[in-house]
């Protein structure tokens, strides 16, 4: 079993040396071999996706990627941004399918932002398309402007689409996770205003029929960020487009208490896969030993279960993880009155210790 670690930029390399210890704990006979990304590619190699770590993101059985970002590289030309590494990886892998689990904890209740009787429960799964949509859309770009009241100045102009295919093949994905939770699913679009998503409603709806033991309702964008507030735990699964589920699951990070909890998977048609927090870089908090590492650790063990086939492993982490926020340890963002505030590799052995 080879894995790719890619730890990234800002706080990337030390939330990923916590989940490498907690990997390295199970015992298992894993390769994990490493190499550099975003920000740290483009200062080895001059491109933030050197071509040594496509190479080994594509032989490996799966991938655990840090973050990416930091600010002073915001100058270059977006081609060799930071960020556009993980855009890449998504393409050069066919990573079409998003999954972020949103659960809370009821250790963590108190840490939402949101009364505890609304969240208390929490067990949400967002399922976001990752290739296609807006961000990949052709043409786009800037150029003068053709036609309308401002014809003749400049404007920018990105391309939403979807190819049915597309639309197909992550409404599957949607369904056949919600046959192994609540059997419910809700798709989000804006088929009120974009062509784009009225299509995507029409071929939900028609997978839908090979489903008939999932409900299915359809929400509006809008409405559905208004009751992640309002009630969240009326979802089950989400399945939506890439920029609204960009959006969403940031949302829904939050009801969990901090966004350091969120784990995702990005997965190929054969579940072979990239794990990464959901969370940024953070460049503000780089090196001083304070991020939360859960969320990197939490990803190791969806890769566990998706990709790697080590179920019984997966639910060790994931009961240790539950373990230590039992034991009140809590890294800066999720701390409260009460609770032990520890940092990034305290709570990684914490997390190792708990594996018993």
């Amino acid at each position: 079993m080879k894995i790719a670690i890619l730890p990234g930029d800002g706080i990337g390399p030390e939330i990923m040396a916590q989940a490498v210890k907690v990997l390295n704990a199970l015992g298992e006979p894993f390769e994990m071999e490493t190499a550099d990304v975003g920000g740290a590619g483009y200062a080895a190699s001059g491109h933030p996706l050197p071509a040594a770590t496509l190479a080994l993101a594509k032989a490996a059985d799966a991938v655990l990627f840090g973050a990416v970002g930091d600010y002073k590289y915001d100058s270059l030309e977006r081609s060799l941004r930071p960020e556009q590494a993980i855009l890449g990886l998504r393409r050069e892998l066919a990573l079409f399918a998003n999954l972020r689990p949103a659960i809370l904890y009821p250790e963590l209740a108190g840490a939402s932002t949101l009364k505890p009787e609304v969240v208390s429960g929490l067990d949400i799964l967002i399922i976001r398309e990752l290739t296609g949509d807006i961000y990949f859309g052709k043409p786009r770009g800037v150029r003068e402007c053709p036609d309308g009241p401002f014809k003749g100045e400049r404007e920018g102009f990105d391309t939403m689409r979807y190819a049915e295919s597309e639309i197909r093949r992550i409404a599957h994905v949607a369904f056949q996770a919600a046959q192994k939770r609540d059997k419910r699913v809700t798709s989000v679009d804006k088929a009120n205003v974009l062509e784009t998503f009225q299509f995507w409603r029409d071929i939900v709806t028609e997978v839908h029929r090979e489903y008939p033991d999932i409900a299915l309702d359809h929400m509006y964008v809008d409405n559905a960020a208004m009751q992640l507030v309002r009630a969240p735990k009326k979802f089950d699964v989400l399945v939506t487009g890439n920029m609204f589920g960009d959006i969403l699951s940031d949302c829904a990070a939050m009801l969990t208490g901090s966004i350091g909890m969120l784990p995702s998977a990005s997965l190929d048609a054969s579940n072979k896969g990239l794990y990464e927090p959901s969370h940024g870089s953070a460049p503000d908090i780089a090196g001083l030993g304070v991020a939360n590492p859960l969320a990197t650790i939490l990803s190791a063990a969806m890769m566990l279960r998706y990709s790697l086939g080590k179920v019984e492993q997966a639910d060790r982490i994931e009961n240790a993880v539950k373990a230590v926020l039992g034991q009140g340890l809590r890294t800066a963002d999720i701390y409260e009155a009460g609770s032990l505030k520890v940092g990034t590799e305290a709570m990684g052995d914490a997390v190792v210790k708990a594996l018993g």
